[in-house]
């Protein structure tokens, strides 16, 4: 079969980081003939050569391609790309990996719609990560209807012809920003960029030897002067006006003046703060006129102001302001729904300070400035800044993010913005939402992983993007409402907890440290009475969850014997089933359901005597569950009993009878079934 895509990367010295990433590409589901990996090694120097030509012996598709060192990724990427039989050329780093899936995805993604290039979604455990760029997926874009200017690392999947046909190679030598010149000429000639949003492809990972790609101190000359070249191409393939302005303000922002904000400003020795400023203000000039700077944010344009001043003590007093500044959240409101999903109703803000004061506004005539205890010194004498029109760009959102991996998702949610009055002409902005946290269904994916999965909400105003755990801040009803689920099929435990000391909401999925019986411990265990009498616990389940299979557990003094049982979903909560139990001894005994694996503490309910063939007796005065539901309990199970007996009974008769006939006795036995 024709290759359909190239993986290629550039590999020196990579010792055990390198791991991970062999790891993900054997196991990919993309069939191995279907794709080749090709490792580029550098000319390193320790046994990497010999390692990755022992792999290649074993994976006919792993190719290993030798080169003099470079001291760069660029060459590496060019020898791959030069060499690459695949229809598509994947780019990976060494120390990353890829999820088991992304070939695969990418490559259907890509061949549908005959893409120039296919992003996949991308987690994180240490560096930014542009999740607007992912918040949907995109079968057709280009980078004029998509914010693609966001994501400018190349760890993506290209078209090797549009690479060859266009031109598009890495510079090659050591420089800096490299990635982003190769990304900017090639969103600009790509007639289709796809984007998949709904499935995590790439993991950066974290290396405990601080040795990352980029993670080395920039010479600002160097730097900045690499830069004018990524701008070049932008000016090159863009006429004056709005979108100019656009693609030039994303690297203003991002390249330019948040290397002179909070916190990396704040670290740097007097003379290497006039070296950036000197390299950022050469460029500034040159590049970024008043459309780019009328552009941003309130914070950010008032840095900009000082930029073009030269107030380099300004810069400093003003990212002392906004390193101050955090995302403040409230969880008003938690609450089950019966589909399995949580809602909340959460109020966020902009606070600064240890205290967590207000980020308070001044109301002048219907016009709203920032407060001037923040500003002054920073502008002319009797002057506030104006953030008026910037109100409306206030924001906030829900998302899930993985403790572990990561990955983060988007919850579904609204917030609306008010100003609200503190009195004397003093005022701040408030978001109100509302929003659904699910682990079983995440942006038409389905169930999120096993793991811990945090709450988070992101807040966007004044040019600040600031994020919050959801939960230490909460009304004093949201504890009770707090209690352990069991969805989805296989049946998997769902427990939201507050953390420890900082009282944060997370979601155990499927036990990953938190066990049920302790969370069950305290909530009320009630009876459903019957010919087959259940226990109604505290347990949230939904209409699609599954039985699960459980064990009931008799002790006394010191002996203990085990029996089958199941977990039913039955109106909302999970019932315990209490069937005879088969060679069970007689006598009284302490009642427990083990409902988290054999080797944990098991859900103590209370004493019960049991006779000799097997049957449990309860002991009075247990809280009985609500009538109208005990009815529609017993009224079900007398509905499948009558069935199971029609079955039984009638089924081989019915079978030997024409279709018609067959028809009109099953009507009748449902109306005999109700």
């Amino acid at each position: 079969m024709s290759v359909k895509v190239s993986v290629v990367i550039p590999v020196y010295n990579p010792g055990k980081y390198i791991d991970p990433c062999i790891d993900s590409l054997l196991r990919q589901t993309l069939p191995a003939d279907e794709f080749e990996v090709l490792f580029v090694n550098d000319g390193s120097t320790d046994d990497t050569r010999e390692r990755l030509e022992e792999l290649a012996t074993r994976h006919p598709h792993f190719r290993v391609i030798t080169i003099p060192n470079s001291g760069w990724p660029g060459k590496p990427r060019n020898i791959g790309v030069a060499e690459a039989a695949g229809e598509y050329v994947q780019f990976v780093d060494q120390d990353d990996y890829l999820a088991s899936e992304a070939l695969q995805r990418l490559y259907a993604m890509g061949h549908r719609n005959g893409s120039d290039i296919v992003i996949g979604k991308v987690a994180s455990n240490f560096r930014g990560v542009p999740h607007g760029v992912f918040k949907v997926s995109r079968e057709k874009c280009t980078l004029r209807d998509a914010p693609l200017y966001d994501s400018l690392t190349p760890h993506k999947m290209f078209r090797t012809e549009f690479l060859r046909e266009n031109g598009i190679a890495y510079p090659e030598g050591k420089r800096r920003l490299e990635d982003q010149l190769y990304m900017m000429q090639a969103y600009f000639p790509a007639k289709v960029v796809s984007i998949l949003g709904n499935y995590t492809c790439y993991f950066y990972s974290k290396r405990d030897d601080g040795k990352n790609a980029g993670s080395a101190k920039i010479v600002p000359s160097g730097y900045y002067g690499n830069l004018r070249e990524v701008l070049d191409v932008v000016v090159e393939n863009t006429e004056p006006g709005e979108f100019r302005d656009l693609l030039l303000r994303r690297f203003y922002r991002v390249e330019m003046l948040s290397r002179l904000s909070e916190p990396a400003v704040l670290k740097y020795t007097p003379e290497f703060l006039d070296e950036m400023c000197d390299a950022v203000e050469d460029v500034a000039k040159d590049f970024m006129d008043d459309g780019v700077h009328d552009g941003l944010g309130p914070v950010q344009r008032l840095r900009s102001t000082l930029l073009r001043n030269d107030d380099r003590q300004g810069l400093l007093r003003i990212a002392r302001f906004a390193a101050s500044v955090k995302a403040g959240a409230r969880l008003d409101e938690f609450a089950w729904q019966p589909n399995g999903e949580i809602a909340v109703t959460v109020s966020g803000r902009l606070v600064h300070g240890d205290d967590k004061e207000p980020l308070r506004l001044l109301e002048r005539e219907g016009r709203y400035f920032l407060h001037p205890d923040f500003t002054g010194g920073l502008m002319p004498e009797g002057e506030l800044l104006d953030v008026t029109d910037d109100l409306d760009d206030f924001s906030a959102e829900i998302s899930l993010r993985n403790r572990e991996t990561a990955v983060e998702w988007p919850c579904p949610s609204t917030f609306t913005t008010e100003i609200e009055n503190l009195g004397d002409g003093v005022c701040e902005v408030v978001l109100h939402g509302s929003g659904t946290v699910s682990s079983e269904r995440v942006k038409g994916r389905g169930r999120v992983s096993r793991g811990f999965w945090d709450v988070w909400v992101p807040l966007r105003g004044l040019g600040l993007v600031r994020k919050a755990r959801l939960g230490a801040d909460r009304a004093p009803q949201v504890d009770a409402a707090c209690l352990p689920a069991s969805l989805g099929s296989p049946a998997r435990a769902v427990i939201p907890y507050f953390t420890e000391p900082h009282g944060n909401l997370t979601l155990d999925v499927a036990r990953r440290g938190k066990k049920l019986a302790p969370y069950l411990a305290d909530r009320q265990v009630q009876l459903v009475p019957g010919s087959r009498p259940e226990l109604r616990l505290d347990l949230l389940t939904a209409p699609k969850t599954a039985r699960s299979e459980v064990r009931l557990v008799l002790s006394s003094s010191g002996a203990a014997h085990t029996f089958p049982s199941t977990l039913v979903p039955t109106e909302g909560r999970a019932h315990l089933l209490l069937p005879a139990l088969a060679g069970a001894p007689a006598g009284t005994w302490q009642l427990a359901a083990q409902l988290d694996g054999g080797n944990n503490a098991p859900l103590h309910l209370f004493e019960v005597s049991v006779d000799a063939r097997g049957r449990i007796k309860l002991p009075a005065g247990l809280p009985l569950a609500d009538r109208d539901l005990v009815n529609r309990v017993n009224s079900k199970h007398r509905k499948v009993t009558v069935r199971r007996a029609l079955s039984a009974v009638g089924g081989p008769l019915a079978r030997r009878l024409p279709s018609r006939a067959r028809a009109k006795a099953r009507r009748l036995a449902n109306r005999i079934i109700g």
